[in-house]
């Protein structure tokens, strides 16, 4: 008998497949193994639930004190489910049942993660899942090593495990209640989960040409060659670490970071500037930062990590492409041109449209959640609390998890409001928009054109 799975578009079996992973997280948080206290609201079960697997980071209670070991494993499954998404796991199950993988499953992961590039589906996830594996096994073992104080050895394993998952996926989920604050000058540990959080946040085929590349380059192989892609999302990352590095170091050397030594400034700044783009650790309290910091945050959590990889937002590469055509406007060249090659304009146009559809997203939303938090309070009475909600929207469209502290505050109705900018978040404006739509036949022919003024 086919599974009713297979009757649906890949844009409609992920939400679905999102969607029950979250429901079955939700019930098993709900038992009295999870938590300590035996019980838990199911409304706050729901949004845990649903911040692992959209790899958010977002609680509204503390994930080391309120949930026993039992939930605290809970939580790594759907975080490592989440960041590497339900299908790559479901062609797995396939092979291993001795079933073919269904083509609308193959399409789906290959538009995931190939950006184009066809190819065996099923050695494609074991590629996927062997650089996981491997890389949080090796950050796991690095952070063990690492770990300062004289702390047992099934807690510190315990330790380095979580983190190292959670920091590949992006989720942004820490045992300490203040993340990594009390690290906040090991060298050691930043760079760990630094580098555990760009690699979760390259993309699987970046992590995968440029290894080959580097192997071809020691053996003296040919002429390694990278994609396009790869090239965008590589200058982009480094632009957006380094730019934003550069900043939070510039504005919070003489306030938050005043007191700190030229080392810790920078390592806190390196920190900030990785983790904004959808990770959501901390090694400083984001509510004590300037406001110019705060937006340059905001627009980091919006651009978030790279196509294909375990983060969120809009991708650097639809950030990268907005440069891109900017740049080229100005020169008076229509074409989206980078690296000597074209973008497509196929490329270029969806590109846009998912900026500009996150872009109104994050604005109902924002929206509608101060309504729902302080749309009853005049203005001087809640000032300040417009950029503190506007940051919480911002953090769960990325699938950051960085908050200003407004997290256990919410209302139910403000939950509810964020655990959709989760879910959205995760999947994408634009994927949820193709999983709703009606397929609609191609037109043999096009109105007449006809000028209007822009400016």
């Amino acid at each position: 008998m086919r599974s009713p799975l297979t009757h649906l578009s890949p844009q409609q079996a992920l939400p679905l497949g999102f969607l029950s992973m979250i429901i079955v997280g939700t019930l098993l948080l709900m038992t009295r193994w999870a938590t300590r206290g035996g019980t838990m609201p199911i409304i706050d079960a729901l949004f845990t639930a649903t911040s692992a697997v959209c790899v958010t980071g977002l609680i509204v209670v503390d994930t080391g004190s309120y949930f026993t070991p039992f939930g605290q494993g809970i939580i790594l499954g759907l975080i490592q489910v989440g960041g590497l998404g339900i299908m790559t796991f479901s062609v797995l199950f396939y092979n291993l049942l001795g079933s073919g993988v269904p083509l609308r499953h193959r399409v789906m992961i290959q538009n995931s993660f190939s950006h184009g590039q066809k190819g065996d589906v099923l050695q494609l996830v074991k590629s996927i899942l062997g650089f996981t594996f491997i890389l949080e096994a090796i950050g796991a073992i690095l952070l063990f090593l690492a770990w300062p104080g004289n702390c047992p050895f099934a807690k510190k394993l315990w330790i380095a495990v979580f983190h190292s998952v959670s920091a590949f996926c992006n989720a942004g989920f820490s045992l300490f209640k203040d993340s990594f604050v009390q690290h906040q000058f090991n060298w050691s540990i930043n760079l760990i989960i630094i580098s555990l959080i760009i690699m979760g946040g390259l993309g699987f085929i970046v992590l995968d040409e440029t290894t080959q590349w580097i192997k071809q380059k020691i053996v003296n192989q040919g002429r390694p060659r990278l994609s396009l892609h790869t090239k965008i999302v590589i200058t982009s990352t480094v632009c957006l670490i380094l730019g934003g590095a550069g900043l939070f170091f510039l504005i919070e050397s003489r306030d938050s970071l005043a007191n700190a030594p030229v080392h810790g400034k920078i390592v806190v700044s390196l920190f900030q500037s990785v983790t904004a783009r959808t990770a959501g650790f901390n090694t400083i309290d984001i509510y004590n930062l300037t406001n110019p910091t705060l937006f340059i945050l905001i627009i980091l959590m919006f651009i978030g990590a790279s196509p294909g990889s375990c983060g969120g937002g809009v991708k650097t590469v639809n950030a990268a492409i907005l440069v891109i055509i900017t740049k080229n406007r100005f020169k008076g060249n229509e074409e989206g041109e980078v690296f000597k090659r074209t973008i497509p304009r196929e490329t270029l146009s969806r590109s846009l449209t998912i900026i500009i559809s996150s872009v109104v997203l994050i604005s109902v939303v924002a929206c509608l959640v101060m309504i729902a938090e302080i749309g009853r309070f005049a203005h001087p009475e809640t000032r300040g609390k417009f950029l503190e909600y506007f940051f919480e929207t911002v953090s769960a469209f990325g699938t950051v998890g960085l908050s200003m502290g407004v997290t256990s505050t919410l209302t139910t109705v403000g939950k509810v409001l964020i655990m959709v900018m989760m879910f959205l978040g995760r999947l994408g404006p634009l994927n949820l928009a193709y999983s709703l739509a009606k397929r609609v036949p191609t037109r043999k022919f096009h109105y007449g054109e006809e000028k209007i003024l822009i400016g």
